[in-house]
């Protein structure tokens, strides 16, 4: 027998799988470890039933297909295949015509590959695939990376040629006249060729670059493509061949097709190359067609959008552009950029694609900018606003306000009162500290798009007020309302603009009675006005309770707007509250109001109601330098001052003197008053003075009579016990005698004058200490209302004076020897 096929499959080495054909159609298998003889063989029978010179094995080939071990046997006459997991191996047959010796091969894919005369055939597991037709004995057959190597004898000529085959690209990759081959081999990256004579050829594959520059020579992009895809080139490879074929379509004008190859680009061509090319207004189409699948792919930038889009408006295609506008895929929104998107279809006049684009993303913004800006729908963006969330609703009132005040102030106004005051409990939250922190957005946010409407302002913040009395901006909130009560022509006063541009030709002026009036050519604005200062009387009362110290507006805003305004009541108010009478009685002495001016001086001047007294001295200053009659209100006056004692009489007539036009009957009575009150103090003091005289000389002649005579002490009884005075017994010079034990020990000061001279000397001493405190003795002085009197009280007690020190120690000296002697 003769070998006349041979294949080993190394498994997993040392296990190894030797199969060896013989001429006469059986198989010797041989199974295991080589090298330790630990093997197993066994045989298969391929083909007997033919003719011993037909049934030789020429040619075999191992496939795994999974798990499962397959051989594939040729014969001239079949083509068999065994399945050698099964014991003993089974056989199945495939094909019942076979091939010669050296015309078998196996592809890098596993299948069997027999070559005939006729063609070259495919053998899968379960039978023949497809066939390539090549005519010519084939003579050897063999696979080298993805290529078909085949030797083929030409009958005609007696030559051999050796052809590599591309099948998928279905080429001649290489053809070469070579001599009686022998041997066919593929090694070490070559394909080597062994001739009968002894000699050998090797081939090489070149490389990629070089086939693809011989393919674009000869303009086979095609084939290069189909050759790249083949090699399982990088991305980036394959797109620079796709772009060369585009180029080469291109020049040809075939612009679609090049298209067709551009797009196969995106991702690794740069956009801007192709787009380029199309840019011209005849291929709009196809430069529609790459920007479509660029913003498919995710590749598109804001200016390829905006390019897009502008080709879908200069064609006119809303169908097109509904679809990449509209896509219901719920991916419109990753596929461009969005405010790239509004912005074009805002100047293309397409406001429904914006606004659904807008809306689509959440460009809240953008959505109302077209509503407001573009459509004028004020109802709609105001519907929409409402249909927001609070904060987001919030956020888009604050940029469009103003255009929603101008046409809709009322529906503004209301989703602005939904905002600030709706679910105040549920918006409330409870801190760290247990108080509560608002998480609602305050009036205060929303001044400013009422810029130009104050009335509308006022309507607002009255509303929030009147819902809201607890809010934490009231203070900037009342502190507006008053700017807006307090103004002549309801216009915030630190903007000169008149109200819808319209002159009211309104003046304030202060008549002579203090009320202010108005001068205008129409009543109702005056009604207006007067209605709305009413209105700022009663927020500064309300705003300013009594168990506040200060009140819930600025006091020094709400001073300046009623001087700035004329407002002479508000200003009354706040001066009087904040206890500045003086300002007060300037506001009536500005005004000449002299009726006000009085009464507003008996409210204000009872020190016994916490008022100031010196107001009326200020008023009598006033009436004084007042350069006209005013007889009956000095009288008036003087009553006040007489009763109160506020001012000396010599003060009154220096003050009055300065008024040429009073006459000295104002006074007369006055000073009539004053005199017969006077003389009845100096007869008063007259008496005083003489009884003190006549204390004092009985007082010296006491003293001279203790210095130069003897006391004689005739009292018979004790002074404490009243029983009679027996010795031991003890007599003072004031007369009173006690016995020795009535008195106690250390008893040296007579226990019956003792408490009245221990207080005489008390008050001495305290007056001695409050001589050193001067700001009591000033503070005496100023707040009495005679400050001579104070000072006369204090030297005549000698606090004041220089010798005080030295007489008050050598009175009490006196006293002392005195009390305590026999």
């Amino acid at each position: 027998m003769q070998i006349t096929s041979f294949l080993v499959l190394e498994e997993a080495p040392p296990i190894l799988l030797i199969a060896i054909g013989l001429d006469n159609g059986c198989i010797y298998c041989i199974k295991g470890d080589i090298a330790r003889e630990r093997i197993t063989r066994f045989k298969l029978q391929v083909d007997s039933s033919s003719g011993e010179g037909n049934s030789s094995v020429t040619g075999l080939g191992f496939r795994l297909d999974g798990q499962a071990l397959l051989l594939f046997a040729v014969t001239p006459n079949s083509v068999s295949l065994f399945s050698m997991q099964n014991q003993p191996p089974r056989r199945q047959l495939l094909d019942q015509i076979g091939c010669n010796v050296n015309s078998v091969a196996m592809s890098d894919r596993s299948e069997l590959i027999i070559g005939r005369p006729e063609a070259v055939y495919f053998y899968e597991v379960d039978g023949r695939g497809p066939c390539w037709a090549f005519e010519g004995e084939k003579k050897f057959l063999g696979w080298y990376r993805g290529y078909l190597l085949c030797v083929i004898a030409d009958q005609r000529n007696g030559k051999n040629t050796f052809n590599i085959y591309d099948l998928k690209n279905r080429l001649i990759a290489h053809s070469l006249v070579v001599k009686e081959v022998s041997h066919m081999l593929c090694e070490w990256g070559n394909i080597i060729l062994i001739m009968t004579d002894k000699s050998a050829l090797c081939i090489g594959e070149k490389d990629m670059e070089s086939k693809l520059d011989m393919l674009f020579k000869k303009n086979l992009y095609t084939v290069a493509i189909n050759l790249v895809q083949t090699q399982q080139a990088d991305a980036s490879a394959t797109a620079e061949v796709l772009r060369k074929y585009g180029d080469h379509l291109y020049s040809k004008q075939d612009y679609d097709e090049a298209m067709a190859q551009y797009i196969h680009t995106i991702g690794h061509l740069e956009p801007s190359y192709v787009i380029q090319k199309f840019l011209d207004a005849q291929r709009i189409y196809n430069l529609t067609n790459y920007l479509e699948n660029l913003h498919e792919k995710g590749l598109a930038s804001k200016d390829h959008t905006t390019l897009l889009l502008n080709c879908y408006t200069k064609l006119k295609d809303v169908e097109k552009l509904n679809v990449f506008i509209k896509s219901e895929d719920g991916v419109g929104e990753h596929k461009f950029d969005v405010e790239t998107a509004i912005r074009v279809c805002r100047a293309a006049n397409y406001h429904e694609h914006a606004m659904y684009v807008a809306k689509k993303a959440g460009r809240h913004e953008w959505y109302l900018k077209i509503l407001l800006e573009d459509l004028g729908r004020y109802d709609e963006a105001l519907q929409y606003i409402s249909s927001l969330e609070p904060s987001q609703a919030g956020v888009t009132v604050k940029e469009y306000g103003k255009i929603l005040i101008e046409h809709k102030p009322a529906e503004t106004i209301n989703i602005l009162m939904r905002l600030c005051t709706e679910d105040i409990e549920l918006a409330k939250r409870v801190t760290s500290n247990g108080g509560y922190l608002s998480m609602l957005p305050s009036p205060v946010d929303f001044l400013n798009i009422f810029i130009h409407h104050p009335q509308s302002l006022m309507d607002f913040l009255e509303k929030y007020t009147d819902k809201v009395k607890d809010s934490p901006a009231q203070v900037e909130i009342h502190n507006t309302l008053l700017e807006l009560y307090l103004s002549i022509d309801l216009n915030f006063p630190s903007i000169s603009q008149v109200n819808n541009g319209t002159d009211f030709n309104i003046k304030a002026r202060t008549a002579s009675n203090g009320k202010l009036a108005v001068d205008g050519k129409n009543s109702s604005i005056e009604k207006d006005m007067l209605e709305r200062r009413e209105k700022g009387l009663r927020l500064l009362k309300s705003a300013w309770p009594a168990d506040l110290e200060h009140p819930l507006y600025d006091v020094d805003l709400a001073i300046i707007l009623c001087e700035m305004n004329a407002f002479k009541e508000g200003l009354l108010y706040l001066y009087e509250k904040m206890k500045l009478f003086k300002e007060v009685i300037a506001c009536y002495m500005q005004v000449h109001d002299h009726e006000g001016l009085i009464a507003c001086c008996k409210r204000l001047g009872d020190s016994g109601k916490g008022g100031d007294p010196t107001l009326w001295a200020d008023l009598l200053k006033y009436f004084g330098e007042l350069g006209e009659d005013c007889s009956k209100e000095v009288k008036e006056v003087l009553t006040y001052i007489e009763r109160d004692d506020i001012l000396p009489p010599i003060i009154v007539l220096q003050t009055l003197s300065r008024n040429p036009c009073l006459t000295l009957s104002v006074i007369k009575d006055y000073i009539a008053r004053n005199l017969e009150q006077e003389s009845k103090l100096i007869e008063e003091d007259r008496r005083a003075i003489e009884k003190y005289q006549e204390d004092t000389m009985a007082m010296r002649k006491e003293i001279q009579d203790l210095r130069t005579n003897a006391r004689i002490f005739q009292l018979s009884k004790c002074t404490a016990c009243t029983f009679t005075l027996d010795l031991p017994a003890v007599h003072f010079m004031c007369m009173h005698s006690f016995h020795q034990r009535c008195l106690g020990d250390n008893e040296k000061e007579c226990p019956e004058c003792a408490p009245e001279y221990r207080s005489v000397m008390e008050m001495k001493r305290s007056l001695e200490q409050n001589s050193k405190d001067q700001d009591q003795f000033f503070q005496q002085v100023k707040s009495s209302k005679d400050g001579f009197s104070v000072i006369a009280e204090y030297f005549g007690k000698g606090v004041i004076s220089k010798t005080s020190n030295g007489s008050t120690g050598t009175a009490r000296s006196d006293s002392i020897s005195s009390s305590s002697g026999f």
